[in-house]
């Protein structure tokens, strides 16, 4: 179990690195990179991953695919968080900035007002959602960190080794069990 854990700790840590160079391209994206340099300008990590910056709608795909299998194995409860930040509401009835998501800035949705042109909602809306959904992969960090995550664990790697090993005692008797039940259903002959 406990090289388990550590696998999900380096996984983790490469989504975390992956989002964070998703984060700068997204940036770069919606404020161009004279502004990011200036901002990340003290930041020298953060400067030096500016010039290798994968494409937000090509790489993002793939990264929220693979975080998405990693919340709902750490993180269920906060599954369905995660996904709104992506997914178009069902409800929306119109595009605002509150209703605009990451899906939309992969579609490359624009709203305007006439006759000027003004932008209503474009896909600087989306970043909001984006480093949300970074926050929430970063708590998985503490999760395991916390003795209730390692408690629960525990238990549960005993109870599937408890289970394992009454199948394999009821296999070797050769006896079925039908839905986890005790009623034996049949005796294999």
């Amino acid at each position: 179990m406990a090289l388990n854990i550590q696998r999900f700790k380096v996984d983790l840590e490469k989504l975390l690195q992956e989002g964070g160079k998703l984060e700068l391209a997204l940036l770069v994206r919606v404020h161009g990179m004279k502004k990011v340099k200036e901002a990340v300008k003290a930041d020298g990590e953060a400067a030096k991953r500016l010039g290798n910056l994968p494409s937000f709608n090509v790489e993002y795909e793939a990264w929220y695919s693979e975080a998405l299998a990693f919340i709902r194995q750490i993180l269920p409860d906060r599954l369905i968080d995660f996904k709104e930040h992506f997914e178009v509401p069902k409800s929306r009835k119109d595009i605002t900035y509150s209703s605009y998501r990451i899906q939309d800035a992969l579609k490359g949705l624009r709203v305007t007002r006439p006759p000027y042109d003004d932008v209503v909602v474009d896909d600087k809306a989306a970043l909001p959602h984006f480093q949300q959904q970074l926050a929430i992969l970063k708590a998985a960090q503490k999760r395991f960190e916390s003795s209730l995550f390692e408690i629960r664990q525990l238990v549960q790697a005993d109870l599937f080794d408890s289970e394992i090993d009454s199948a394999r005692e009821l296999l070797k008797n050769k006896f079925l069990l039908v839905d986890g039940t005790d009623k034996v259903l049949k005796t294999i002959a």
